[in-house]
């Protein structure tokens, strides 16, 4: 096997179990974390440091009792919005904005023959993350390039959480070599209000409002300056380099965005 497929194999097994790190906590989660912990142990493209991290995560599934896994999870993810999993959650809030953007992203997955069978919205992380598996590590470099600055927001919240999952999307940066764009949003999420807690819950049940109408037909059919640019993004040419960062030893070549 050559190094160039060696290489995409590994990023495609990373891919899957960082995805499935994101899942929900089950048992067959727990049965298959040992495969998980191996497949990141090869992983040299990540700092030692960040691997090992990963791999006693892996081994805290297998031993901690599902259900505090699970009521965990649920306080994490489905509590709020601050740490939402969906990726355009962050960028758009529940503007139509997004829902152009997840129709772009819709269509990305339908072009690379990619067919959702699951009920998630198609900006679901873990989602996103398998859809990326199936692609080159060109474009791989390119999307992840593309919500660096979503993985980062969402790791420094997650991280203030002292949540494993932070490790996810710390651990996606670091495929590209951008782990440090987590440090600039530190210092902001210390200071954001929490919308987890109970009375934050109760505010927002209480002030939102659904609005079934649109100021003009115009304003319907605008896209998104986000979609526009994950729809455009093969035929840009940026300044910055994005690259999957090479294992060592091995020779990788910059991924223009």
């Amino acid at each position: 096997m050559s190094e160039s497929a060696v290489l995409q194999e590994s990023t495609t097994l990373s891919l899957r179990v960082l995805a499935r790190l994101l899942d929900y906590p089950s048992a067959e989660l727990q049965d298959a974390a040992p495969e998980m912990s191996e497949i990141i142990a090869e992983e040299k493209r990540l700092a030692p440091e960040l691997r090992g991290r990963l791999m006693s995560w892996c081994q805290r599934l297998i031993k901690a009792d599902l259900l505090d896994q699970q009521a965990e999870y649920v306080a994490l993810f489905d509590r709020g919005k601050a740490t939402s999993l969906l990726l355009f959650e962050h960028v758009h809030g529940e503007s139509r904005d997004r829902g152009q953007a997840m129709v772009d992203l819709l269509a990305e997955y339908e072009a690379a023959g990619f067919v959702l069978n699951a009920r998630e919205l198609p900006d679901y992380l873990p989602l996103f993350l398998e859809y990326l598996s199936t692609q080159s590590e060109e474009q791989v470099g390119r999307w992840l390039g593309e919500i660096r600055h979503i993985l980062a927001l969402l790791a420094a919240r997650l991280e203030e959480r002292s949540a494993d999952h932070a490790l996810v999307p710390t651990a996606l940066l670091g495929l590209i070599g951008a782990e440090d764009d987590i440090q600039v949003h530190r210092p902001k999420v210390k200071d954001e209000e929490p919308d987890h807690t109970a009375e934050a819950l109760d505010a927002v049940w209480e002030e939102e409002v659904v609005r079934f109408s649109a100021q003009s037909d115009e304003d319907c059919a605008l896209q998104s300056a986000e979609g526009r640019r994950l729809a455009e993004r093969k035929h840009e040419v940026a300044s910055d380099p994005v690259r999957i960062m090479p294992a060592p030893n091995a020779t990788s070549t910059a991924i223009e965005r």
